[in-house]
């Protein structure tokens, strides 16, 4: 199982970025995928997830509003639209799969089962 995340890069404040994650090694689309970042000191924390069909999705309060979270299960893809960034977004982000469909917020709290090697996301002011 692979997981491939890209998009992260230097921004300003105000503006925005993608993530997108490929997913690879074994059929996705009865699992739970979210994103999640750790910020330098700090632990790794939730930012959004996704139930199996992306019919479903959660998100922390620090993002709601300005993130959103989508999956495309034909390509194997998980996206995390990013708008209005804030400094305090800045921090490495992570996809990752929970072999879960992912209908309950405590489903990705509980520990993931695979994860991405992680995009870093800078927003400068």
């Amino acid at each position: 199982v692979q997981l491939q995340a890209s998009g992260g890069g230097l921004v300003q404040a105000g503006d925005y970025l993608r993530l997108s994650c490929a997913a690879s090694g074994r059929n996705f689309n009865r699992d739970a995928m979210g994103w999640f970042r750790q910020a330098s000191g700090k632990e790794r924390e939730f930012v959004a997830g996704a139930s199996w069909s992306g019919g479903t999705v959660f998100y922390a309060d620090s993002v709601k509003g300005r993130f959103t979270i989508s999956r495309d299960n034909g390509k194997s893809m998980v996206y995390l639209q990013m708008n209005n960034l804030k400094l305090e977004d800045t921090a490495v982000y992570y996809c990752a799969v929970k072999d879960n469909l992912g209908l309950y917020y405590e489903a990705f709290l509980n520990g993931m089962d695979y994860w991405g090697q992680g995009t870093q996301v800078t927003v400068s002011s």
